[in-house]
């Protein structure tokens, strides 16, 4: 069979353009032969709503688009997700669904049968679920139709199941199925690629019917989706692959023979390069801004964050600002001309000293007698807070705050200083990682300064500091913080892993006693299975030690 696989990037609530992007998928694939037109989950509203969902007229608006689109579909069936309204007088006010339409109207209704509600999904919320997936008759063929999670069983996504019916298994229990197809919305992070194609390649092998996996591309808030739709045929081996981290469409014969495919994930730093890239472009046009301002500090955050920029907006649309104070290195201000000019962007110098000078003798009456401090070192933070948020506001460009998931998860940062901005684009990038980056950026010619990426990291707060004198070296520092943040290990599991028992107290002091400005941060995009946002809900009035 020839399945259209619409792999679009649809905007969350924009009903009227998302339904335009679908129509016109439709008719492209179906004018190239496709007997069948695959979307991915909740195309019709974008992924994910979220509490859109308990607007008064977002669902029936939502419904109201599904019937026009589907008023556009001729004898070719199109499968598409929405929210459906759920019709009974219990459970949830609504439905994950999936639509069947040809011949003008919605025939079908497919509906979600598991709901996840883990990390930043948290769908049991708002839907109910189905009790089995929709199996029904398409051109001849019996058509199965699953929804994201509902394939997500396999005893090698968790060591304890999160659910106890697996929609697979009822489906195995069906006397012959000809065609399996899953609807998703599946956000990106690394090490995810892989073991989604395993199961694409499991759920084939058990159905023993061809696997048609649609997913969602594009940015939304803080998630960003890759795409990557699969085709696997009845053995399980995969026949088709659409690209990642963009747009595309394709038709796929499901009978067709298997070919040497190159691996979906060969490059880990070209994928975060990808999904940075993809995650800042959409996070800006999809909010109206097609301009961003970057501090330039001389600093490798901040540079990595400005080359991002480049290759989401362009050179043109990308403003780098270097705000030395008293205590800066002429290396940092040079480095950060240096990577304006490799950029090719514009760029402008703000001392800020006479800042500085003014707020210490404003508060010099009030500060005396007391010893100078990490009080002083924020004013030269905050004092570039303030000038770069009047230029975002003054020019409508987005600030683009330039912290790392290291910085973040110890507190390493100012708040209303240099975590102010619209977006932080790197947040849940390690500091190690954001190195590797910046080399990987480099791979066809310097574009951040070499000097850049070999200097020590310093916050240039006080004169000669550099991170080490407040934080042990990044790569013992991010090993912890993963272990802690992100596996979620007790201090004592962290420490049996060799780290020194005073380093890991004291990081894990640093993570508990931050958590309030992590709660005032900019949104950041999700890189990692557990970042810093909706996916991690951790009081800040807590005492629990671990």
């Amino acid at each position: 069979m020839k399945i259209g696989l619409a792999q679009i990037n649809t905007t969350v609530g924009d009903l009227q353009n998302n339904a335009a992007l679908i129509a016109d998928a439709y008719r492209q694939l179906v004018s190239d032969g496709a007997e069948c037109v695959v979307f991915p989950e909740l195309v019709v509203t974008g992924y994910p709503p979220r509490d859109l969902l308990f607007k008064q007229n977002f669902v029936p608006d939502n419904v109201r688009t599904l019937e026009q689109i589907a008023a556009q579909t001729s004898d070719v069936p199109a499968i598409l997700g929405f929210v459906a309204i759920n019709e009974n007088e219990a459970g949830k006010p609504f439905f994950n669904a999936a639509a069947v339409c040809f011949d003008g109207a919605v025939q079908e209704t497919a509906r979600k049968c598991l709901l996840p509600t883990y990390d930043v999904f948290d769908e049991d919320r708002y839907f109910q679920a189905a009790t089995q997936p929709l199996v029904l008759t398409l051109a001849g063929r019996t058509v199965a139709v699953t929804i994201c999670e509902d394939i997500w069983t396999a005893p090698s996504v968790s060591d304890r199941p999160r659910y106890t019916t697996a929609p697979i298994e009822q489906l195995k229990a069906h006397p012959k199925i000809d065609l399996h197809v899953n609807l998703s919305a599946s956000p990106w992070h690394i090490d995810k690629t892989e073991l989604r194609q395993a199961l694409i390649s499991e759920a084939a092998r058990d159905l023993k019917c061809p696997t048609v996996y649609v997913n969602a591309v594009g940015g939304n808030d803080e998630l960003i989706f890759d795409g990557r739709s699969l085709v696997a045929n009845a053995s399980g081996e995969i026949i088709a692959k659409l690209a990642g981290f963009e747009e595309s469409i394709a038709v796929v014969d499901t009978d067709a023979k298997p070919e040497a495919l190159p691996p979906l994930e060969s490059n880990s730093l070209q994928d975060i390069e990808d999904a940075l890239v993809l995650g800042l472009r959409d996070y800006l046009s999809k909010c109206g801004f097609s301009k961003a301002i970057v501090g330039l500090s001389g600093g490798i955050d901040s540079a990595v964050t400005a080359a991002l920029a480049v290759k989401a907006l362009g050179k043109e649309n990308v403003t780098g600002i270097a705000l030395p104070s008293a205590i800066s290195s002429d290396h940092s201000k040079n480095d950060a001309k240096e990577l304006a000019e490799n950029l090719g962007i514009e760029f402008h110098m703000v001392p800020i000293a006479d800042i500085v000078d003014a707020s210490e003798s404003a508060l010099a009456p009030l500060l005396s007698g007391f010893d100078k401090d990490v009080t002083e070192e924020n004013i030269q933070a905050r004092a570039r807070g303030l000038l770069l948020m009047a230029l975002s506001n003054k020019f409508g460009a987005l600030l683009l705050t330039t912290g790392n998931k290291s910085e973040l998860s110890v507190g390493y940062c100012t708040l209303y200083g240099d975590m102010c901005g619209g977006l932080a684009v790197i947040s849940d990038l390690p500091k190690v990682k954001v190195f590797e980056l910046a080399r990987h950026m480099n791979r066809d010619g310097v574009v951040i300064p070499v000097n850049t990426i070999e200097k020590p990291p310093s916050a240039e707060l006080r004169p000669d500091q550099k991170d080490e004198d407040s934080l042990p070296p990044y790569d013992i520092l991010d090993g912890i913080l993963k272990a802690y943040v992100e596996d979620g290990l007790s201090t004592q599991d962290i420490i049996a892993q060799g780290y020194e028992t005073d380093v890991v107290k004291d990081i894990i002091r640093k993570v508990d006693l931050n958590e309030y400005k992590r709660k005032q941060a900019a949104p950041g995009l999700k890189l990692t299975p557990l970042a810093f946002g909706v996916g991690r809900r951790i009081p800040i009035v807590q005492r629990y030690v671990s």
